[in-house]
């Protein structure tokens, strides 16, 4: 699914409203993950506290919204964007690379929970087209 150039700028435009939030949407969409598909609970079980709102939750969640906006800046290549994140999550860390589409998921609910004048249509189409795209993209080394 590629992004067209009305897409970029559509997620670009979206993120520059939301991104003064991003540790907020990444806190609750990640925590929302770990309690609705408990199977993505296995990479963190060194955590003492895996509950929505804890520190280690919300500190993960900020590193994934700092990758997710560097990805915004570079939307134009991804694969080279996401390419070391890729190399990390498939050979170090094994991460199940379903688990990007599952937080891709809660992403989209998450957003749209708490924007909710802005996440029009058109938001939310391009906005999923983005996240499957990085999601796809950090499965790239798995291939």
């Amino acid at each position: 699914m590629s992004l067209t150039v009305q897409d970029i700028s559509v997620v670009k435009a979206f993120w520059a409203k939301i991104a003064s939030r991003s540790d907020d949407i990444g806190a609750e969409a990640f925590g929302r993950m770990l309690t609705v598909y408990p199977q993505t609970k296995t990479y963190f079980s060194h955590w003492a506290d895996l509950s929505p709102g804890s520190a280690s939750v919300k500190k993960h969640a900020k590193v994934i919204m700092g990758a997710i906006a560097d990805a915004v800046a570079k939307i134009e290549d991804l694969p080279a964007a996401l390419s070391q994140l890729s190399e990390l999550h498939a050979s170090k860390l094994r991460v199940d690379p379903a688990n990007f589409k599952i937080l891709a998921h809660n992403i989209i609910v998450t957003v749209a929970m708490l924007f909710p004048a802005d996440f029009t249509p058109e938001v939310h189409v391009s906005l999923d087209k983005f996240l499957q795209n990085l999601a796809w993209c950090l499965a790239e080394r798995y291939r």
